[in-house]
């Protein structure tokens, strides 16, 4: 798989030859999806916490009595019918949201993400992305040369001063190969990934 180096100005430089096996995948919607909601899944916190009919302030006293008032039948107020009542089936903090995505399935999926990204024309090679200090406007400039105003930039490792100086820009974001995840990748229009990164990349995802 060729794909395309781009220079300071955003124009096409070169190209660079990439694995098929991780840039030239085949499109595999139903995997991508199930990677994606597993990823998801996986990040949610459970810290939700509802009340039961045992847990809510109440009085066991009967509301009125059992016959003869023409309402319905109540024991207490406490129940998941009453407003103020406990819920049936609440949300603890002990509830479990992971989904269990397998390693090879993980890797097929990211594998098919950056291939249609690379066909799609989404996914730009550049030398390197660094900068001297941890300042948005170096990035900006830098972007702004390439014609670029949204894009999440791949690195070989994580850099302090790209790290920092993206935090300000809404729409850019800057991580390490390591740590690139499948939702970021679909999420943003463009990727800028360092002739570096990719090489670690595929030592990753073959």
């Amino acid at each position: 798989m060729e794909l395309q180096v781009i220079n300071a100005k955003g124009e096409n430089a070169s190209t660079l030859s990439a694995s098929d096996v991780v840039f030239g995948r085949e499109y595999n919607e139903a995997l991508i999806h199930q990677v994606v909601i597993g990823y998801q899944a996986n990040g949610r916190s459970a810290d939700r916490a509802q009340l039961t009919r045992a847990e809510v302030r109440h009085s066991t006293k009967k509301p009125w009595k059992q016959k003869g008032t023409g309402n319905a039948r109540a024991g207490m107020t406490s129940s998941p019918i009453w407003r103020g009542g406990g819920r049936a089936f609440p949300n603890k903090p002990d509830e479990n949201f992971t989904h269990k995505i397998n390693r090879k399935m993980y890797r097929a999926g990211m594998a098919a993400i950056l291939s249609q990204l690379a066909r799609d024309g989404r996914l730009s090679v550049v030398e390197s992305f660094t900068i001297d200090s941890p300042k948005t406007k170096l990035v900006a400039g830098a972007l702004k040369g390439m014609g670029l105003t949204e894009a999440l930039i791949v690195t070989e490792t994580h850099d302090d001063n790209l790290y920092l100086a993206t935090r300000n820009l809404p729409n850019v974001t800057a991580v390490a190969a390591h740590n690139v995840d499948p939702y970021s990748l679909l999420n943003f229009k463009r990727v800028l990934i360092t002739k570096a990164a990719v090489a670690k990349i595929e030592e990753s995802y073959k």
